[in-house]
């Protein structure tokens, strides 16, 4: 029977399902022998866990995006959890709960550093958890530095994204003389669903739901992020600065006093429920270069994604209150 040890250096690819089998049968006769191989399972699963977390909420460059490239990310990510937990210490974490569970130690080091049988235990265990709070320490720094963050609103689908916006949604569409629709369809455009917004330097949300650029004029937080600007058609890659708000509801009232007090907007007011007229307006007045613009916001208007989450609003807002 293989050791644990041997069992891990099997599964070298997240693919390897004859490897898996083999540590599942290592487990079952002698759990403690296999407690390494799983540890170290485990940190390969949490790691791609943390991968996934921080590439959701990077706000990425839309020239580089595809489904594709998506779906090949999240295979390279998989891999990489699996090499990086394989290798070396990894983060830490599977040494740690080896110690924890009371395997044998995981790694030569942390076997050096024990030299008093009466508190191996404690002072092993407290050795691997400060290594590993410090390795998880270098992991969020990293990820602070290029705007990732694991903790902001991330909706999971549109009807997420409409259901929490739509109050603040409503107020700048009634004050623009448009329709709801019209306001979450830019709203969407602008930020992927609510899962691509400029970030600060400490990698939290700016709470900017339309690409709302600091001018001269501004004078509240700015960030300084990647953008996408079309000049004479052409996509060409910049740095912008964008304005930051405190909540959603800061960004829908900024974006209705901007457009509302600004006649260069005055062809977008009044649209009622015609967003492609809406969209066109914006462009016309110089919201956005991208040509396609008007275009793609009628578009995700249109979306049956769209129609489905106003639908479900509508329903909870007619959904009679139960007599008492």
């Amino acid at each position: 029977m293989a050791s644990g040890g041997n069992t891990m250096q099997s599964i070298n690819t997240w693919t390897d399902l004859s490897g898996f089998s083999a540590l599942r049968q290592s487990a079952q006769a002698d759990s403690k022998a296999a407690l390494p191989a799983v540890a170290r399972q485990f940190e390969s699963i949490f790691t791609q866990m943390m991968l996934k977390s921080m590439r959701d909420a990077n706000y990425g460059d839309p020239l580089f995006q595809s489904q594709a490239g998506d779906a090949w990310q999240g295979l390279f990510d998989q891999q990489l959890s699996v090499s990086l937990s394989s290798q070396g210490h990894g983060l830490g974490i599977a040494d740690m709960l080896i110690r924890q569970l009371g395997g044998k130690d995981a790694s030569p080091k942390a076997a050096a550093d024990i030299t008093d049988p009466a508190t191996s235990d404690q002072a092993g265990t407290n050795a691997l958890e400060n290594d590993w709070r410090q390795r998880l320490g270098s992991v969020a720094d990293a990820a602070r530095s290029i705007g990732q963050s694991v903790s902001r609103w991330i909706p999971d689908d549109a009807q997420e994204f409409v259901s929490a916006l739509a109050p603040f949604a409503a107020q700048a569409a009634r004050k623009l003389g448009v329709s709801l629709r019209a306001v979450l369809s830019q709203a969407a455009l602008e930020t992927q669903w609510g899962k691509r917004m400029p970030t600060r330097d400490d990698g939290s949300s700016s709470n900017n739901l339309f690409g709302m650029k600091a001018g001269g004029s501004w004078d509240g937080e700015r960030v300084n992020v990647p953008t996408l600007e079309f000049e004479d058609g052409v996509g060409v890659r910049r740095h912008a600065q964008f304005r930051a708000y405190g909540s959603a509801a800061e960004s829908f009232a900024d974006y209705a006093r901007l457009l509302g007090g600004n006649s260069r907007y005055a062809e977008a007011l009044g649209k009622g429920d015609d967003v492609l007229g809406f969209a066109r307006g914006l462009v016309n007045g110089g919201y956005a270069t991208d040509p396609t613009y008007a275009s793609k916001v009628a578009a995700i208007a249109n979306s049956p994604a769209m129609r489905q989450a106003l639908a479900a609003l509508k329903n909870v807002v007619e959904k009679p209150t139960p007599s008492r």
